[in-house]
């Protein structure tokens, strides 16, 4: 469905999703979590790194071997953008947090839609109640165009790590482990 907007599983929490691409779809997800995506920090899921290298500006081997170690994971870096990354989706850091999930339901979409998709999570602060894909269809179905069904989610998001800096630094402590 071109343009959609999808409740989705992740190796992590259960997210919302549309196609970069899509400005109504990208309004439409700002709408549900009552927020101006021109302001906010958005992230985008990837299938491989190979995405990483078309949205970001060129990154350091050093930095590169991190990521192929800790991707696919639990984890969201926020990296220089390139202008590849729709203007729509550019914060003023120009910046954007990018992901490679191992959730092979999250991989699949990615693969057959060929480019990444915008990665929110879900709007307000109760984490427990998108958790069950049944619930989320109860409270967003009306607002959503499908809510993928990938049984109970977790409730502990991505780590975030900013490597915009010399020094690495980890924005919130999520499910996965940061030894660097």
């Amino acid at each position: 469905m071109m343009g959609g907007v999808i409740i989705y599983p992740t190796d992590t929490i259960y997210g919302l999703g549309c196609d970069i691409f899509h400005i109504k779809a990208v309004e439409r997800i700002a709408r549900i979590k009552n927020m101006d995506y021109r302001k906010s920090q958005l992230s985008f899921i990837c299938y491989d790194l190979s995405d990483l290298s078309k949205y970001t500006k060129s990154i350091s081997t050093p930095l590169y071997r991190i990521l192929k170690t800790y991707l696919p994971g639990p984890y969201t870096f926020v990296l220089p953008c390139s202008k590849e990354v729709p203007r729509l989706l550019q914060s003023k850091k120009s910046t954007i947090g990018l992901r490679v999930p191992s959730n092979p339901i999250s991989r699949v979409i990615l693969h057959e839609l060929g480019h990444p998709i915008l990665s929110a999570s879900m709007p307000g602060e109760m984490i427990e109640d998108y958790t069950d894909p049944e619930v989320m269809y109860d409270k967003f179905g009306s607002v959503v165009d499908i809510v993928i069904d990938g049984g109970i989610g977790s409730m502990i998001p991505s780590t975030v790590i900013d490597c915009t800096k010399d020094e690495y630094e980890v924005i919130r402590m999520g499910a996965g482990e940061w030894n660097e």
